[in-house]
């Protein structure tokens, strides 16, 4: 069942459009019993709210399973019955002989260690059961399997008894060490340690052409956040080809990714591509929490302004009965193994943002659930804690390495003028800043540059390209025709506007070409915009008016001066606009 959350209310089963809007995305599976499965990512959810939104699930789970029943009746379809396995006669023998040997070894911290002293215990094993040169009175499989059964014995017995592997309280979590900035070249990175498992995580910021594109069941989308999780073979001390993804890569991947996601900035405040690659160096248990605390940390080197730091943690479980468990906290690679629950929660001071479980047993209930959860909350505020002290903060500038991205919101309407006749303007500006632009349909102009000053100067041109005529703002604009009636002006690329002969001066203008002629800049303000989005301009109202009882001199015409531009009146009046009384200027496209 899968449970949304829209204003404070939880959905059930939502629909596409809901999960929009929703701040938590949650599915879980299990039986009339128990819950099996839970994958869930939520934005700050706290504890108490994930556990209700669980336990709903659980409610219509039982529904569910009702109808499937009631189905199977129907059909005249009964339960199925499953064959007894044959008990392993090596269990009882291997538990009685080497069960206190292997308890010792158990006991031993260091994980290479304690593998080395498993290892010859059952070397030792092998040597008498399965010795060559005689007949063997049991199979290589019944004496694998049967060593295998009791290290799990032995390992639930010390847990029940109240110990653990390496010595540590139920609720303790390993030794921690957090680095940042260790990798110069790169935009941001960090090193996040939790005993004996260790991310190395790096964060690159590209343009908006760096965006993953992704053909999904509604449709292509694009997505500006992603992290990619590499598990190397040596991480556990093996030799093996590194091939291309697998079932670990692509789910540890995701759980980090969409842990993390919902502490990514809007892009309105960061428009950068952001890409997170954790490599893991060493792994004993939660590789994919760490790559969540080494995720934060890198987000913040790179300068990435979070709305809050997440942390993750696993915690591990040993069921004998629904009454009788244990839960513990920061599982490691045995304890997973061998244990029956690995709950994987991620999360912020405020409140949960991934939470995946993966159990053994046939079910957890409520009290597992909820002491789950608390126990995976005071770990996280512990692990904040730590990871903060190597960084408290996202850096006020993001690295001299990065890219500078800049984003101009246009109307949609002028981005044929900001492209240009066969992309004209835009790669004249491109050329002349040295800058990467991107355009997207609802208007917004990605700027990129890999100095700010020339990002800068490419959105100075974007804006003077596609800025709207605003009544009341001067203009420096050129003569580009003239009438009887007035001067047409360019006030922006593109863009003219009406200054009528009777606005150029305080004075009598007898022509206009007494004050003005074509290519001449002038000052000019705007006045009016009217209905059919004609500007009106006005150079009168910039210049100083005469004193009071004062009469201005005829003004001298221009006939005796030099026109050095190349125009002349009569080429002026040709490239004019409109007739006679014309109102003002249009759109030039």
């Amino acid at each position: 069942v899968r449970i949304g959350r829209v204003n404070g209310e939880f959905i059930v089963m939502p629909t596409h459009t809901q999960m929009e809007e929703s701040d938590l995305d949650l599915i879980v599976s299990g039986t009339r019993d128990a819950v099996t499965m839970i994958e869930g990512f939520a934005r700050e959810l706290p504890e108490d709210l994930m556990a209700s939104a669980i336990l709903l699930a659980h409610e219509h789970i039982i529904h569910v399973i009702g109808a499937i029943e009631e189905l199977r009746t129907k059909l005249g379809h009964g339960k199925k019955e499953f064959p007894v396995v044959a008990a392993n006669p090596l269990v009882d023998i291997f538990y009685e002989r080497f069960g206190s040997d292997l308890k010792t070894a158990k006991l031993t911290k260091i994980k290479a260690e304690r593998y080395a002293k498993v290892g010859a215990i059952k070397d030792k094993i092998k040597e008498e059961f399965l010795a060559p040169g005689k007949e063997p009175a049991y199979t290589k499989v019944q004496v694998s399997v049967a060593f295998s059964a009791v290290e799990e014995r032995v390992f639930r017995d010390l847990i029940l008894e109240g110990q653990r592997l390496d010595g540590r309280g139920f609720k303790e979590v390993r030794p921690l060490f957090s680095e940042v900035g260790l990798l110069p070249r790169t935009h941001g990175s960090a090193l996040f340690q939790r005993g004996e498992t260790q991310a190395l995580v790096t964060t690159t910021l590209g343009t908006v052409s760096d965006e993953q594109r992704v053909e999904g069941l509604q449709g292509e989308f694009s997505k500006k956040f992603m992290l990619d999780y590499n598990f190397p073979p040596f991480s556990v001390g093996e030799a093996k080809p590194v091939r291309g993804p697998g079932r670990r890569e692509i789910g540890h991947g995701m759980l980090a990714e969409r842990s993390l996601k919902g502490i990514i900035p809007a892009v309105e405040k960061f428009p950068y591509t952001i890409r997170l690659v954790s490599d893991i160096m060493e792994s004993n248990g939660s590789s994919s929490m760490a790559s969540v605390c080494g995720g934060t940390l890198a987000l913040m080197d790179a300068g990435v302004p979070i709305k809050q730091p997440v942390a993750g943690i696993s915690i591990g479980l040993v069921k004998e009965s629904r009454d009788k468990f244990v839960l513990f906290t920061d599982i490691q690679g045995d304890e997973d193994h061998f244990g029956d629950m690995d709950f994987k929660i991620a999360g912020s001071p405020h409140g949960i943002t991934g939470i995946q479980l993966d159990i053994k047993t046939d079910g957890i209930e409520e009290p597992i659930i909820r002491g789950a959860l608390e126990h995976a909350k005071e770990a996280r505020i512990h692990i904040l804690k730590s990871m903060l002290s190597a960084l408290r903060r996202p850096r006020e500038e993001i690295s001299q390495h990065a890219p500078r991205m800049l984003q101009v919101k246009i109307n949609p309407e002028k981005i044929g003028l900001l492209i240009g006749p066969g992309g004209k303007n835009i790669k004249g500006i491109q050329e002349a800043t040295g800058a990467k632009i991107d355009i997207d349909d609802d208007g917004t102009v990605s700027i990129a540059h890999s100095d700010a000053a020339g990002a800068e100067a490419a959105k100075l041109r974007v804006e003077a390209i596609t800025e709207e005529v605003k009544v009341g703002k001067t203009y420096e604009g050129r003569v580009s025709s003239i009438k009887e009636f007035g001067a047409f002006i360019e006030i922006l690329p593109g863009r003219d506007g009406l200054c009528h002969i009777s606005e150029l001066d305080h004075q009598y203008v007898g022509k206009v070409e007494d004050v003005c002629r074509v290519g001449d800049v002038l000052q000019v303000k705007v006045i009016a915009i009217d209905d059919q989005d004609r500007v009106k301009l006005s150079r009168k109202v910039l210049l100083t008016p005469p004193a009071p009882g004062e009469t201005p001199p005829p003004r001298p015409p221009r006939e005796d001066r030099p026109d050095d531009r190349g125009g002349d009146r009569d080429r002026g009046g040709d490239r004019g606009r409109g007739g006679r009384g014309g109102g003002g200027g249009r759109r030039r496209d």
